[in-house]
């Protein structure tokens, strides 16, 4: 564990119970304790970085938050690192909606650079028109709901733009998370964690593969790099 400073962690799937929102409270408490070790614990979201600000706060993490996927940074309540331009996404929101019938947006916390939908159209439909009109948008799919960002936002992008600015190295870096919106952070991270019951692109991804669903996955990752088992 000495050469690690820093762990990126998912919220949905991975800290939470069933798809709900609910946090798994044990899962919670370890990552506390991590943080009185001395390690840096950041989430890194598809959800609003205010909310996951939020989290970190009565959560005892540490108060850094990346949110929307990458587009944005919280280091405070006021303030925000914005990577992207939600102006850029509604655009693309106003052509997938008058192009694909069942287009509409999530009701969710307020976003700063990305447009959330519902989860109710097909997503390689949505992407090929956006490709064919040029405007440098795609759609991913966080398993809650379906985001547009611009081609370059990624939770990757919005942690490697952190790590240069906390002065931490590639291999100083754990990331655990269990979709495929979490792929790019793991490409950013020397040792990476997901789940059995991730889909199989997740886990061909990462360097780690854990049992357990509801949070015990990311109960079973911090256990096991405690016991100085995967370094």
């Amino acid at each position: 564990m000495r050469s690690i400073k820093f762990f990126a962690i998912d919220i949905d799937g991975t800290l939470t119970l069933n798809g709900n929102g609910a946090l798994n409270l044990d899962a919670l408490a370890k990552l506390r304790y991590l943080v009185k070790l001395g390690y840096k614990v950041i989430f890194v979201t598809g959800r609003s970085s205010q909310e996951a600000f939020i989290l970190s706060v009565f959560g005892g993490t540490t108060q850094i938050a990346i949110g929307e996927n990458g587009g944005v940074i919280t280091t405070s309540p006021v303030e925000h690192k914005l990577l992207a331009k939600r102006a850029n996404c509604l655009r693309g929101f106003d052509l997938l909606a008058k192009s694909i019938k069942g287009v509409s947006q999530k009701p969710v916390f307020p976003r700063m650079t990305e447009i959330v939908l519902e989860r109710a159209f097909d997503l390689n439909e949505g992407n090929k028109i956006l490709r064919e009109n040029d405007l440098d948008l795609k759609l991913v799919d966080s398993n809650y709901a379906f985001h547009i960002n611009e081609v370059k936002v990624n939770k990757g992008f919005g942690l490697t733009f952190l790590l240069k600015k906390l002065n931490i190295n590639f291999d100083e870096v754990v990331a655990i998370g269990d979709s495929e919106t979490d792929i790019p952070m793991f490409k950013q991270s020397k040792f990476s964690f997901t789940f059995e019951s991730s889909g199989e692109n997740v886990r061909k991804s990462a360097t780690h593969l854990v049992g357990g669903t509801n949070g015990e996955g990311l109960i079973n990752a911090i256990d096991l790099i405690m016991r100085g088992k995967v370094f």
